[in-house]
């Protein structure tokens, strides 16, 4: 165990001091040189990027954050005081135990297996140990433990070695082995990953919430991990066994959680042994109109949830019982690859498994359950809105907004992480740009995931599966998945750049040109000039704003009153000219020239042209009201021929 230490939990304090250092320069940076004008009235966009959005996202989270402060402090230690007061007088009738390892180093084996041999041999109940091994000399090691341990007389160990094929085959042999031994009511089985070290009286302190409470299915428990990687690596999972911690305990006032966490779970042995939990475990798959019948290859913790769930039994979090996971990424080296794999088998099992929990509908689980699930489904989509209405504002608005969004960012995941942090004991500043990472990455992740589910992979027994053999057909599915997924990335991007004001959707009056110049009028409705769309442009801004008209030349026809009768307000008062290297030209008909008129309110019938400024405005009169034109040229058309 050279490479995991005991205090490999945590980042060491010259990272903590460079992450303080560097961010505090930045938010120094951010601060002092923040444009002042981001913050400006007209800066509506950015108010709905940051306000809206954000209590949008971080309203339900609070709730949770709520709920799992109540549970830790005031339902749980009601249901601890109930355990311990039951567990002191009784004990299950027999523990068995479900301990799947594979090609785990002899010296993580030896740790995992000394510390549940030792716990059970405390616990005095008689336990059999089932190990789902992949190799022989995990044998050595085990009988090696067992011999230290001077062979305890309540501990049976029977092996049973993997096929190779995942770790859903060798769970199901074993529970179909325990099912043989007939377990009764008061049995238990603790189902646990062969890297997962647990301490002294976690067998104890855990199970005695089945004495206690008849209805309870399922039950886990609060995790650590001991991580062989850099300080990055040790915080990154750290943090998301805060964020597990947090949701978990404010699941647990509902008496239902959101997956029974396969590095440590309890069942009772009387529900684990039922063939149709046996058959979910082993053959869990779903049939999806696109991907067709494909079956699971990870996440028996989510089938074995959704089994509980289906059959309306309950689950508990334990928080003051913790587990230890021994914790590698895939390849050390390469931070953001190896956890993007991890987040990728993750999140795709969690949507393998979510939609059909869904419709179970909220009268098996409860409305706040119900709703958990649906929320993350749409989460997916809620968070990436804000990132993406920064960069569209940044880039067509204001660049100065991208400061605003990394002072907001700054801002909101300190207080988050303080949040995590009071919950879990501890802190660390590398907790806001991991939470930034894990929000904004997880959410890119379960977008791709959720059009393409169907592919799976374990990176440590390096197997896939559920895409179709046929090359073609598999081509096939990954270019639909593409597809789908483009539309509704566009589609979300299409509609916060209309939202924010960065696109503004085509009103009547482009419609009307569109519908002139391309052709689409027919003989009898061809427009002369451009009476008829400047007419609109005055009816479909607010009222009293203003209409800005391109550079060139543009004829005002002698419909130009007829147009406007049509209306049902002028809402426009002014309207100007193009106001650069081009100018614009306002070409008048003489059957209407009177209607113009100069600064000193003489018509252009009488003086043929006029230059209207912005001192020396000039003026359209129409029937309800008069319109003020500045930075352009008007001429008769007649003197312009």
């Amino acid at each position: 165990m050279q490479n995991f230490q005991s205090d490999a939990t945590r980042a060491s304090w010259v990272t903590e001091l460079t992450t303080f250092l560097f961010g505090a320069a930045l938010l120094i940076v951010l601060v002092f040189e923040l444009p002042p004008e981001v913050f400006s009235p007209e800066s509506k966009s950015f108010i709905l990027a940051i306000g809206i959005i954000g209590a949008w996202r971080y309203s339900w989270w609070f709730v949770q954050a709520i709920r799992s402060v109540w549970y830790n402090r005031k339902v749980f230690p009601e249901l601890r005081a109930q355990a311990d007061a039951v567990g002191a007088v009784e004990k299950p009738d027999h523990l068995y135990v479900l301990c799947t390892s594979f090609r785990i180093e002899p010296e993580v084996s030896f740790a995992v297996y000394d510390a549940l041999i030792r716990d059970a041999h405390a616990y005095g109940v008689p336990t059999t140990i089932f190990a789902a091994i992949s190799d022989r000399s995990d044998v050595d090691v085990i009988e090696h433990v067992m011999a230290e341990n001077g062979w305890p007389t309540n501990i049976e160990i029977s092996y049973m070695f993997q096929k190779g094929d995942g770790k859903r085959s060798a769970m199901a042999e074993v529970l179909r082995a325990i099912s043989r031994r007939l377990p009764s009511h008061r049995s238990l089985l603790v189902s646990m990953d062969g890297d997962i070290q647990i301490e002294p009286g976690t067998l104890e302190h855990s199970l005695s919430f089945f004495l206690a409470n008849d209805e309870l299915g399922a039950l886990t428990t609060n995790n650590r991990a001991i991580v062989n990687g850099g300080d990055v690596t040790k915080e990154w999972y750290d943090l998301r066994y805060a964020q597990r911690h947090l949701v978990m305990s404010s699941m647990s006032i509902s008496e239902r959680l959101l997956v029974l966490t396969g590095r440590y779970s309890a069942f009772r042995a009387e529900l684990a042994t039922d063939p149709e939990f046996i058959e979910l475990v082993e053959n869990d798959h779903v049939e999806h109109w696109r991907f067709g019948n494909f079956k699971f290859l990870s996440g028996d913790d989510k089938s074995t949830w959704y089994w509980l769930m289906k059959n309306h039994w309950k689950m508990l979090y334990i928080p003051d019982v913790y587990v230890s996971g021994f914790e590698e990424l895939p390849d050390r080296d390469r931070f953001f690859k190896s956890t993007i794999d991890l987040m990728r088998r993750w999140f795709g099992n969690m949507l393998r498994t979510s939609g059909r929990a869904i419709s179970l509908g909220p009268r098996s689980m409860g409305m706040f359950t119900w709703w958990s699930l649906v929320d993350q489904r749409l989460s997916m989509w809620t968070t990436l809105i804000g990132p993406t209405v920064a960069i569209l504002l940044t880039l067509f608005v204001r660049p100065s907004f991208i400061f605003a969004y990394a002072l907001w960012i700054i801002f909101t995941r300190s207080i988050a992480s303080t949040v995590l942090a009071m919950q879990r004991g501890r802190f660390s500043l590398l907790w806001v740009p991991l939470l930034y990472y894990n929000q904004i990455g997880g959410a890119l992740l379960k977008t791709y995931v959720s059009f393409r589910f169907n592919r799976q992979k374990w990176s440590r027994q390096g197997i896939s599966a559920g895409e179709p053999s046929d090359p073609k057909a598999a081509r096939r599915q990954r270019r639909m998945g593409h597809l789908i997924h483009g539309v509704y990335a566009g589609t979300m991007v299409l509609v916060l750049a209309i939202a924010v004001g960065v696109l503004a959707p085509p009103d009547r009056t482009a419609l009307a040109v569109l519908k002139d110049e391309s052709g689409l009028l027919s003989s009898g409705e061809a427009l002369d000039g451009d009476s008829y769309w400047i007419a609109l442009t005055l009816a479909d801004v607010p009222m009293d704003g203003h209409v800005q008209l391109p550079a060139g030349k543009m004829f005002l026809d002698a419909t130009l009153p007829k147009e406007l009768a049509k209306l049902e307000a002028i809402r426009a008062a002014s309207m100007s000219g193009y106001d650069g290297n081009r100018t614009t030209t306002l070409l008048v008909d003489p059957a209407i020239a009177e209607r113009l008129r100069d600064s000193r309110d003489r018509p252009l019938s009488d003086i043929g042209s006029m230059t209207c400024g912005q001192d020396d405005s000039c003026t359209l009169v129409t029937q309800e009201r008069p319109i003020t034109l500045t930075n352009m040229e008007v001429r008769l058309r007649s003197a312009e021929a």
